[in-house]
């Protein structure tokens, strides 16, 4: 049995999509951002960094591990799924899920604030991470317009970027003329068990933006 502690956001859904496909027993554990239950001691016990998601696997000895990118690493070689066996299929799903994991997920994320949460607009900043958010949209979609996914077969690459592509919106970002990303946007999303996943914590109600603005503390994911 996994425990998993999480969010409604973009690096919590990974986690969730991954044992969703992967068919692991879970028990959810929603994390109340809005709160800073993430900062709580009994949650830095299993994350000193104070973010989700956080996995714990009872079968393991309580093993505990931290990172969205580690989790799905650890579950796919737990399991012996979503990544490529031969080494250099497992390179490139590696390489893709550090893309996710260096560029899109920190330079969408500023977008994200910028955009939506920062107290006062600073143009600069907004127009800096959103056309960096569609420069490597743009390196995504000249990749996937060579193969299916990302890693040539649907891997944590694939699971670890669509949640951060799909809400680009959210981020201001359009995906205009990126055709071969609309379409592993699409075929991703078809996914049950990525619906599945990006349903949880289906309890949780996603924080408002509006009120975290208002009350000055930052969302941190």
């Amino acid at each position: 049995m996994i425990d998993l502690y999480t969010a409604p956001t973009p690096n919590g859904w990974k986690a969730s999509i991954a044992l969703e496909e992967l068919g692991l027993p879970y028990q959810v554990h929603a994390v109340r951002l809005d709160k800073l239950e993430q900062k709580q001691e009994s949650f830095l016990r299993i994350n000193p960094n104070g973010r989700i998601p956080a996995i714990v696997d009872r079968d393991a000895g309580d093993f505990a591990v931290f990172e969205s990118g580690a989790i799905l690493l650890y579950l796919a070689e737990k399991t012996g799924k979503l990544l490529p066996r031969d080494a250099k299929g497992r390179s490139r799903a590696i390489q893709w899920l550090m893309f996710q994991m260096g560029g899109v997920g920190p330079m969408q994320g500023q977008a994200n604030v910028f955009f939506r949460y920062a107290p006062e607009k600073i143009p600069f900043a907004i127009e800096r991470y959103q056309k960096e958010t569609r420069r490597l949209y743009e390196v995504l979609d000249r990749r996937l317009g060579e193969v299916e996914f990302l890693a040539g077969e649907y891997s944590v690459a694939d699971i670890a970027t669509w949640p951060w592509v799909s809400i680009h919106e959210w981020a201001g970002v359009a995906i205009d003329g990126l055709g071969s990303l609309k379409r592993w946007m699409d075929a991703v999303a078809a996914r049950p068990a990525v619906q599945r996943g990006r349903a949880v914590p289906a309890a949780e109600r996603p924080p408002d933006p509006d009120e975290v603005a208002k009350s000055g503390r930052k969302l941190l994911v």
